[in-house]
Protein backbone atom coordinates (compact mmCIF):
# COMPACT_ATOMS: atom_id res chain seq x y z
CA UNK A 1 0.00 0.00 0.00
CA UNK A 2 1.64 3.25 -1.17
CA UNK A 3 -0.42 5.50 1.13
CA UNK A 4 -1.10 5.32 4.82
CA UNK A 5 -4.11 3.08 5.53
CA UNK A 6 -7.39 4.62 6.64
CA UNK A 7 -8.94 3.28 9.84
CA UNK A 8 -12.55 4.12 10.71
CA UNK A 9 -13.42 3.83 14.40
CA UNK A 10 -17.11 3.61 15.31
CA UNK A 11 -17.87 4.61 18.91
CA UNK A 12 -21.10 5.18 20.79
CA UNK A 13 -20.36 8.11 23.10
CA UNK A 14 -16.67 8.39 23.98
CA UNK A 15 -13.98 7.26 21.53
CA UNK A 16 -10.91 5.34 22.70
CA UNK A 17 -8.22 7.60 24.10
CA UNK A 18 -5.54 9.14 21.89
CA UNK A 19 -2.90 7.51 24.08
CA UNK A 20 -4.26 4.02 23.53
CA UNK A 21 -4.77 4.60 19.81
CA UNK A 22 -1.31 6.12 19.32
CA UNK A 23 0.18 2.97 17.70
CA UNK A 24 -2.54 3.14 15.05
CA UNK A 25 -2.45 6.93 14.59
CA UNK A 26 1.30 6.73 13.97
CA UNK A 27 0.75 4.46 10.97
CA UNK A 28 -2.70 5.40 9.65
CA UNK A 29 -5.29 8.09 9.13
CA UNK A 30 -7.84 7.52 11.88
CA UNK A 31 -11.44 8.62 11.41
CA UNK A 32 -13.61 8.63 14.54
CA UNK A 33 -17.35 8.52 13.96
CA UNK A 34 -20.70 7.79 15.51
CA UNK A 35 -23.42 5.79 13.77
CA UNK A 36 -24.74 8.84 11.89
CA UNK A 37 -21.38 9.45 10.23
CA UNK A 38 -20.41 5.86 9.55
CA UNK A 39 -21.03 5.93 5.79
CA UNK A 40 -18.76 8.93 5.36
CA UNK A 41 -16.04 7.43 7.55
CA UNK A 42 -16.16 4.16 5.60
CA UNK A 43 -15.62 5.87 2.23
CA UNK A 44 -12.11 4.80 1.25
CA UNK A 45 -11.39 3.16 4.63
CA UNK A 46 -9.26 0.03 4.73
CA UNK A 47 -10.09 -0.99 8.30
CA UNK A 48 -13.18 -0.64 10.49
CA UNK A 49 -12.78 -0.89 14.25
CA UNK A 50 -16.17 -1.38 15.91
CA UNK A 51 -15.38 0.01 19.34
CA UNK A 52 -19.18 0.14 19.73
CA UNK A 53 -19.58 -3.63 19.56
CA UNK A 54 -23.37 -3.53 19.98
CA UNK A 55 -24.04 -1.35 16.96
CA UNK A 56 -26.44 -2.43 14.25
CA UNK A 57 -25.41 0.37 11.88
CA UNK A 58 -22.94 -1.52 9.69
CA UNK A 59 -25.43 -3.09 7.24
CA UNK A 60 -26.95 0.31 6.46
CA UNK A 61 -23.53 1.83 5.75
CA UNK A 62 -22.10 -1.13 3.86
CA UNK A 63 -22.59 0.55 0.48
CA UNK A 64 -19.69 2.87 1.37
CA UNK A 65 -17.28 0.06 2.33
CA UNK A 66 -15.83 -0.53 -1.13
CA UNK A 67 -12.23 -0.33 0.05
CA UNK A 68 -12.64 -2.22 3.31
CA UNK A 69 -10.27 -5.13 3.91
CA UNK A 70 -10.65 -5.86 7.61
CA UNK A 71 -13.30 -5.36 10.28
CA UNK A 72 -12.50 -5.80 13.97
CA UNK A 73 -15.23 -5.88 16.60
CA UNK A 74 -14.48 -5.04 20.23
CA UNK A 75 -16.50 -7.94 21.57
CA UNK A 76 -16.75 -11.70 21.46
CA UNK A 77 -20.09 -11.96 19.63
CA UNK A 78 -20.05 -11.09 15.94
CA UNK A 79 -23.72 -11.57 15.08
CA UNK A 80 -24.26 -7.79 14.61
CA UNK A 81 -22.05 -7.94 11.51
CA UNK A 82 -23.02 -11.33 10.13
CA UNK A 83 -25.25 -10.02 7.35
CA UNK A 84 -25.24 -11.59 3.86
CA UNK A 85 -23.18 -8.93 2.08
CA UNK A 86 -20.25 -9.19 4.48
CA UNK A 87 -20.41 -13.00 4.49
CA UNK A 88 -20.09 -12.94 0.70
CA UNK A 89 -17.28 -10.36 0.68
CA UNK A 90 -13.52 -10.75 1.00
CA UNK A 91 -13.46 -8.63 4.16
CA UNK A 92 -11.70 -10.37 7.06
CA UNK A 93 -13.52 -10.22 10.41
CA UNK A 94 -11.77 -10.53 13.76
CA UNK A 95 -13.13 -10.30 17.29
CA UNK A 96 -11.85 -9.80 20.84
CA UNK A 97 -11.92 -13.42 21.86
CA UNK A 98 -10.21 -14.09 25.17
CA UNK A 99 -10.79 -10.75 26.90
CA UNK A 100 -13.93 -11.67 28.81
CA UNK A 101 -13.39 -15.36 29.56
CA UNK A 102 -12.30 -15.16 33.18
CA UNK A 103 -14.67 -12.39 34.17
CA UNK A 104 -17.71 -14.17 32.75
CA UNK A 105 -16.69 -17.43 34.41
CA UNK A 106 -16.53 -15.59 37.74
CA UNK A 107 -19.98 -14.12 37.09
CA UNK A 108 -21.42 -17.59 36.46
CA UNK A 109 -19.92 -18.91 39.68
CA UNK A 110 -21.25 -15.89 41.58
CA UNK A 111 -24.77 -16.53 40.30
CA UNK A 112 -24.58 -20.23 41.18
CA UNK A 113 -23.47 -19.33 44.70
CA UNK A 114 -26.23 -16.74 44.92
CA UNK A 115 -28.81 -19.38 44.09
CA UNK A 116 -27.30 -22.02 46.38
CA UNK A 117 -26.84 -19.72 49.37
CA UNK A 118 -29.92 -17.57 48.66
CA UNK A 119 -27.96 -14.36 49.04
CA UNK A 120 -30.87 -12.17 47.86
CA UNK A 121 -33.06 -13.75 50.57
CA UNK A 122 -30.42 -12.98 53.18
CA UNK A 123 -30.26 -9.38 52.02
CA UNK A 124 -34.03 -9.03 52.25
CA UNK A 125 -33.98 -10.39 55.81
CA UNK A 126 -31.15 -8.03 56.72
CA UNK A 127 -33.05 -5.06 55.33
CA UNK A 128 -36.07 -5.98 57.49
CA UNK A 129 -33.82 -6.54 60.55
CA UNK A 130 -34.98 -10.16 60.73
CA UNK A 131 -32.82 -12.86 62.35
CA UNK A 132 -33.97 -16.14 60.81
CA UNK A 133 -31.85 -19.26 60.75
CA UNK A 134 -31.92 -21.03 57.40
CA UNK A 135 -30.12 -23.86 55.65
CA UNK A 136 -28.54 -23.55 52.21
CA UNK A 137 -27.50 -25.81 49.37
CA UNK A 138 -24.02 -27.16 48.69
CA UNK A 139 -22.39 -26.31 45.38
CA UNK A 140 -19.90 -29.20 45.45
CA UNK A 141 -21.39 -32.26 43.81
CA UNK A 142 -23.98 -30.34 41.79
CA UNK A 143 -24.03 -30.82 38.03
CA UNK A 144 -23.51 -28.07 35.48
CA UNK A 145 -24.11 -28.35 31.74
CA UNK A 146 -22.33 -25.65 29.76
CA UNK A 147 -23.90 -25.08 26.34
CA UNK A 148 -21.12 -23.64 24.23
CA UNK A 149 -17.59 -25.02 24.35
CA UNK A 150 -15.53 -22.02 23.23
CA UNK A 151 -13.04 -20.13 25.44
CA UNK A 152 -15.70 -18.63 27.74
CA UNK A 153 -17.29 -22.02 28.24
CA UNK A 154 -13.90 -23.57 28.96
CA UNK A 155 -12.96 -20.91 31.52
CA UNK A 156 -16.33 -21.45 33.18
CA UNK A 157 -15.88 -25.22 33.21
CA UNK A 158 -12.48 -24.95 34.87
CA UNK A 159 -13.76 -22.61 37.59
CA UNK A 160 -16.84 -24.71 38.36
CA UNK A 161 -14.75 -27.86 38.55
CA UNK A 162 -12.47 -26.09 41.02
CA UNK A 163 -15.36 -25.72 43.50
CA UNK A 164 -16.31 -29.38 43.18
CA UNK A 165 -19.07 -29.26 40.59
CA UNK A 166 -19.55 -32.01 38.03
CA UNK A 167 -19.26 -30.33 34.63
CA UNK A 168 -20.04 -31.40 31.08
CA UNK A 169 -20.40 -29.53 27.81
CA UNK A 170 -22.72 -29.39 24.84
CA UNK A 171 -21.27 -28.40 21.47
CA UNK A 172 -21.37 -29.07 17.76
CA UNK A 173 -19.43 -32.34 18.02
CA UNK A 174 -19.40 -35.01 20.72
CA UNK A 175 -16.08 -36.00 22.26
CA UNK A 176 -14.76 -37.64 25.40
CA UNK A 177 -11.81 -37.01 27.70
CA UNK A 178 -11.86 -33.27 27.09
CA UNK A 179 -9.42 -31.55 29.49
CA UNK A 180 -11.97 -28.97 30.65
CA UNK A 181 -15.39 -30.52 30.18
CA UNK A 182 -14.65 -34.20 30.51
CA UNK A 183 -17.54 -35.18 28.25
CA UNK A 184 -18.93 -33.02 25.45
CA UNK A 185 -22.17 -34.15 23.84
CA UNK A 186 -23.54 -33.06 20.48
CA UNK A 187 -26.30 -30.47 20.21
CA UNK A 188 -28.82 -33.06 19.03
CA UNK A 189 -28.43 -34.83 22.38
CA UNK A 190 -29.14 -31.67 24.39
CA UNK A 191 -32.59 -32.69 25.75
CA UNK A 192 -31.21 -35.83 27.39
CA UNK A 193 -28.34 -33.89 28.96
CA UNK A 194 -30.61 -31.12 30.25
CA UNK A 195 -32.56 -33.63 32.33
CA UNK A 196 -29.43 -34.38 34.36
CA UNK A 197 -28.20 -30.85 35.11
CA UNK A 198 -28.78 -28.73 38.20
CA UNK A 199 -27.40 -25.65 36.41
CA UNK A 200 -27.52 -24.93 32.68
CA UNK A 201 -25.13 -22.23 31.49
CA UNK A 202 -25.67 -20.74 28.02
CA UNK A 203 -22.48 -19.34 26.48
CA UNK A 204 -22.94 -20.37 22.84
CA UNK A 205 -22.45 -17.88 20.00
CA UNK A 206 -25.54 -16.77 18.12
CA UNK A 207 -25.86 -18.61 14.80
CA UNK A 208 -28.68 -19.92 12.69
CA UNK A 209 -28.41 -23.20 14.58
CA UNK A 210 -28.40 -21.71 18.08
CA UNK A 211 -31.06 -19.00 17.73
CA UNK A 212 -33.90 -19.88 20.14
CA UNK A 213 -32.20 -23.12 21.11
CA UNK A 214 -33.74 -22.51 24.54
CA UNK A 215 -37.50 -22.60 24.01
CA UNK A 216 -40.55 -24.36 25.45
CA UNK A 217 -39.38 -27.91 24.62
CA UNK A 218 -35.89 -27.20 25.94
CA UNK A 219 -37.14 -25.85 29.26
CA UNK A 220 -39.56 -28.78 29.55
CA UNK A 221 -36.58 -31.14 29.26
CA UNK A 222 -34.86 -29.60 32.30
CA UNK A 223 -35.30 -31.04 35.79
CA UNK A 224 -37.82 -29.09 37.93
CA UNK A 225 -35.14 -27.77 40.29
CA UNK A 226 -32.81 -26.58 37.54
CA UNK A 227 -31.49 -23.03 37.30
CA UNK A 228 -30.73 -21.44 33.93
CA UNK A 229 -27.92 -18.90 33.42
CA UNK A 230 -27.53 -16.97 30.15
CA UNK A 231 -24.27 -15.13 29.52
CA UNK A 232 -24.21 -15.88 25.78
CA UNK A 233 -26.62 -13.97 23.55
CA UNK A 234 -30.17 -12.92 24.31
CA UNK A 235 -31.51 -14.46 21.12
CA UNK A 236 -30.45 -17.92 22.25
CA UNK A 237 -33.65 -17.82 24.30
CA UNK A 238 -37.30 -17.49 23.33
CA UNK A 239 -38.08 -15.14 26.19
CA UNK A 240 -41.82 -15.76 26.41
CA UNK A 241 -41.13 -19.48 26.79
CA UNK A 242 -38.63 -18.77 29.57
CA UNK A 243 -41.19 -16.64 31.41
CA UNK A 244 -43.76 -19.43 31.10
CA UNK A 245 -41.27 -22.02 32.41
CA UNK A 246 -40.47 -19.86 35.43
CA UNK A 247 -44.10 -19.07 36.18
CA UNK A 248 -45.14 -22.72 35.98
CA UNK A 249 -42.23 -23.99 38.06
CA UNK A 250 -40.88 -26.01 35.15
CA UNK A 251 -37.48 -24.62 36.17
CA UNK A 252 -36.54 -23.15 39.55
CA UNK A 253 -34.80 -19.94 38.54
CA UNK A 254 -32.78 -17.95 36.04
CA UNK A 255 -29.84 -15.55 36.05
CA UNK A 256 -29.90 -13.42 32.92
CA UNK A 257 -27.25 -11.01 31.68
CA UNK A 258 -28.42 -10.78 28.06
CA UNK A 259 -31.82 -10.36 26.44
CA UNK A 260 -33.28 -10.46 22.96
CA UNK A 261 -34.29 -6.79 23.34
CA UNK A 262 -32.00 -4.52 25.38
CA UNK A 263 -32.49 -2.70 27.62
CA UNK A 264 -35.13 -4.94 29.16
CA UNK A 265 -38.45 -3.07 29.17
CA UNK A 266 -39.33 -1.63 32.61
CA UNK A 267 -42.68 -3.46 32.62
CA UNK A 268 -41.28 -6.84 31.58
CA UNK A 269 -42.49 -9.65 33.89
CA UNK A 270 -38.93 -10.93 34.45
CA UNK A 271 -38.18 -7.91 36.66
CA UNK A 272 -40.73 -8.94 39.28
CA UNK A 273 -39.94 -12.64 39.54
CA UNK A 274 -38.31 -13.51 42.89
CA UNK A 275 -36.39 -16.42 41.36
CA UNK A 276 -34.77 -14.31 38.61
CA UNK A 277 -31.52 -12.34 38.81
CA UNK A 278 -31.08 -9.64 36.15
CA UNK A 279 -27.91 -7.78 35.16
CA UNK A 280 -27.56 -5.28 32.28
CA UNK A 281 -25.23 -7.16 29.88
CA UNK A 282 -22.18 -6.58 32.06
CA UNK A 283 -21.07 -10.08 33.09
CA UNK A 284 -17.67 -9.60 31.45
CA UNK A 285 -17.15 -5.92 32.17
CA UNK A 286 -14.29 -5.80 34.65
CA UNK A 287 -12.50 -2.56 35.58
CA UNK A 288 -10.36 -1.50 32.61
CA UNK A 289 -12.03 -3.77 30.07
CA UNK A 290 -12.47 -1.05 27.46
CA UNK A 291 -8.73 -0.29 27.46
CA UNK A 292 -7.96 -3.98 27.07
CA UNK A 293 -10.24 -4.13 24.03
CA UNK A 294 -8.36 -1.29 22.38
CA UNK A 295 -5.12 -3.13 23.07
CA UNK A 296 -6.43 -6.22 21.30
CA UNK A 297 -7.17 -4.10 18.23
CA UNK A 298 -3.85 -2.23 18.23
CA UNK A 299 -1.91 -5.48 18.56
CA UNK A 300 -3.80 -6.92 15.62
CA UNK A 301 -3.29 -3.70 13.66
CA UNK A 302 0.47 -4.10 14.04
CA UNK A 303 0.11 -7.60 12.61
CA UNK A 304 -2.00 -6.31 9.72
CA UNK A 305 0.45 -3.56 8.82
CA UNK A 306 3.35 -6.02 8.93
CA UNK A 307 1.50 -8.52 6.75
CA UNK A 308 1.42 -11.15 9.50
CA UNK A 309 -1.62 -13.39 10.15
CA UNK A 310 -4.31 -11.75 12.25
CA UNK A 311 -5.46 -13.14 15.57
CA UNK A 312 -9.06 -14.24 16.18
CA UNK A 313 -10.20 -14.55 12.57
CA UNK A 314 -13.91 -15.35 12.41
CA UNK A 315 -15.09 -18.18 10.20
CA UNK A 316 -17.92 -16.41 8.40
CA UNK A 317 -19.67 -19.69 7.66
CA UNK A 318 -19.68 -20.70 11.32
CA UNK A 319 -20.19 -17.22 12.77
CA UNK A 320 -17.40 -17.45 15.34
CA UNK A 321 -13.67 -18.07 15.75
CA UNK A 322 -13.01 -21.84 15.50
CA UNK A 323 -11.15 -23.44 18.37
CA UNK A 324 -7.54 -24.18 17.74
Amino acid sequence: MSRNPIVAVLHAHVPPSDELMAPVAARAEVRYTDEAGLSGALDGADVLFLYDFQTDAVPGAWHAAGSLQWLHIAGAGVDPVMFPEIRDSDVTITNSRGVFDGAIAEYVLAQILSFAKDLPGSLRLQQSHTWRHRESERVAGRTALIVGTGPIGRATARLLRAVGMEVSGSGRRARNADPDFGTITATEDLPEQLARADYIVAVAPLTGQTRHIFRDATFAAMKPGARFINVGRGELVRTDDLVAALESGTIAGAALDVFDAEPLAPDHPLWSMPNVFITPHNSGDFAGWRDVLVGVFTDNFERWVAGRPLENIVDKNLGYVPSR
